[in-house]
């Protein structure tokens, strides 16, 4: 800052100040200053403003799996308020593994970050409460924290699966599978609890062999898929539609149904690419993974600047979306 003082002809308050983009510098000084620091390589050193301020205008932001179409909208609306506030977005997978999930948590608590948003994978959070007691904002989406009493933002699960079974019961559908996530995850959970409810408003019974829940790799995917469809093990029959959990499980169904000679109805839980120009057009219950992070970092950011509330749980709406699979009669 010396050296830009002193080739700008200016005191080292002014060049502060127009480095921090405070008033009382003329055009004309700003414009010696800037052509100074510009000259001269100058960059400002955010580890002693750090010390100063006491912030590093950053947040850190802990996915399942970056490489998840699901969550790319969501990232960039989390980093596009962000970068409103002026601060920097660090993000990192999971992997759906809870240890690994603390492990990057805490990593990022101890480079300082003011905030944090989290899609959890782990089910327990109590190792966050002394962090958040030190003042780390911390805001979970997609599901809630476990353990802890914190800030979620969340899609109705379970209202959107429950309307997307009460969707295939209405084109005459009684033998319906769920294929889902992992059991413990919140997300699948609540939409089982949706299949469940809808069929047991509609008065149908459910087939243990309807349901399945696990990881959704296409290999397990496939499996459960083709018992259902060919009715091994059930003793109600083989399915005649499906309801998937996730984008991904539904792609696995998508192509396990392309090769079958009867039509199969299928409702997928998230939109996914291209949905509408496949053979049927998939219908969906679809989520607004931009809304969910834009929600997400707006209360991050009202935390920070000092919002006191008690903690708040925001529930967006899904929506379905008819586009031909799910609208399939069953076959005779």
């Amino acid at each position: 800052m010396k050296d830009v003082a002193a080739r700008a002809g200016v005191g080292l308050k002014t060049v502060s100040r127009v480095v921090n983009g405070e008033p009382g510098v003329t055009p004309d000084t700003e414009r010696r200053v800037q052509e100074a620091i510009t000259a001269l390589g100058f960059r400002r050193n955010d580890s002693a403003r750090i010390l100063r301020k006491g912030r590093t205008a950053s947040i850190g932001l802990v996915l399942e799996d970056l490489a998840d179409p699901f969550y790319a909208p969501l990232s960039r609306a989390v980093e596009e308020v962000a970068r409103a506030h002026g601060a920097l977005l660090i993000n990192g997978s999971s992997a759906e593994d809870g240890e690994r999930e603390r492990e990057l948590v805490l990593a990022l608590c101890a480079r300082r970050v003011d905030g944090l948003v989290i899609i959890p994978a782990g089910d327990d959070h109590r190792y966050l409460e002394p962090e958040i007691s030190a003042g780390i904002a911390t805001v979970f989406v997609d599901r809630p924290a476990a353990r802890i009493e914190a800030d979620a933002v969340l899609s109705d699960s379970f209202t959107g699966a429950r309307e997307g079974v009460a969707h295939l019961i209405a084109h005459g559908h009684r033998r319906i599978g769920f294929i889902g996530d992992l059991p413990r995850i919140h997300t699948a959970a609540e939409r089982l609890r949706g299949y469940r409810a809808a069929m047991e408003e509609a008065g149908l019974p459910v087939d243990g062999s309807w349901v399945a829940l696990g990881p959704t790799d296409p290999a397990r995917v496939r499996a459960d898929a083709e018992r259902m469809l060919a009715g091994r093990g059930s003793a109600g029959g083989p399915v005649t539609a499906l309801l998937t959990g996730n984008n991904r499980v539904t792609v696995t169904a998508v192509r396990v149904l392309a090769g079958l000679e009867r039509r199969v109805a299928l409702v997928g839980f998230d939109d996914f690419e291209l949905a509408d120009l496949l053979t049927p057009p998939v219908t969906v219950i679809a989520q607004e993974p931009a809304l969910l992070g834009r929600r997400a970092g707006e209360l991050l950011f009202r935390r920070l600047e000092g919002a006191g509330e008690a903690p708040r749980r925001v529930v967006l709406p899904t929506r379905l979306i008819p586009r031909g699979s799910g609208e399939i009669p069953p076959y005779s």
